[in-house]
């Protein structure tokens, strides 16, 4: 007769639990291998067609590349928040001189993208501030000007964007902002090809992946 037939589902689930435990209790290496003081192993993926590798914690920490940041990194940012601030003084003035509803939506969606842009870039400049100033009298900034950003719109283009109204507002309104997202991307290019953070390199990537949509937009509405 089969024992197992005459016992009741919930005693042989018992049972056959605790041989999982105690299989998995004979699987477990001593204190050395799976308890150290250190903490617990890291799981590293290997690359295509490696086996994975199991890590300790600063063995982990010391495989991790330095994306320490670097000039190009923080040139970035710093003008980049500015570029964006001259944007949002751009889609400020739509909402009273705009006549096309597709203008004010879109001048409406650019200053919702880039306020908080503007916050995590601003916050990560507070986490990395610039290195002290040199024996030259450098701070890292590499000579950067308002006047040097690409895209960037005049003085006497905002007076008249100002002064637009109607259609007239609308036209130059798209001329002057998708010139400010071209020359958007190409410094999100230059960060992307001279810089080291990880989160800069998102920042950049966001930009290139939003704006190159949005200068697509523009363009259809021109």
């Amino acid at each position: 007769m089969d024992m197992a037939k005459g016992l009741p589902g919930r005693i042989i689930r018992a049972v056959a639990a605790a041989g999982v435990l105690i299989a998995l209790a004979g699987c477990r290496g001593g204190p050395d291998e799976s308890s150290r003081a250190d903490g617990p192993a890291v799981i590293a993926p290997g690359r295509p067609g490696e086996k994975a590798r199991t890590l300790s914690p600063d063995e982990a920490a010391r495989s991790r590349p330095d994306d320490s940041p670097n000039a190009a990194d923080r040139s970035y940012v710093r003008r980049m928040v500015e570029h964006h601030r001259q944007a949002l003084d751009m889609t400020a003035l739509a909402p009273t001189r705009a006549s096309a509803d597709g203008v004010k939506r879109l001048a409406e969606r650019i200053a919702a993208a880039q306020q908080p842009e503007i916050a995590v870039m601003q916050a990560w400049l507070a986490r990395h501030p610039a290195p002290a100033r040199t024996a030259g009298g450098h701070d890292g900034h590499g000579g950067d000007h308002h006047s040097a950003m690409p895209g960037m719109a005049t003085e006497q283009q905002m007076k008249e964007l100002a002064g637009a109204r109607g259609a007239d507002f609308d036209a130059l309104f798209l001329t002057l902002m998708t010139a400010h997202h071209e020359g958007a991307l190409k410094m999100a290019g230059e960060a992307l090809a001279g810089g080291n953070n990880t989160a800069v390199e998102e920042m950049a990537n966001e930009v290139v992946a939003t704006q190159s949509a949005e200068i697509h937009r523009m363009r259809a509405m021109g």
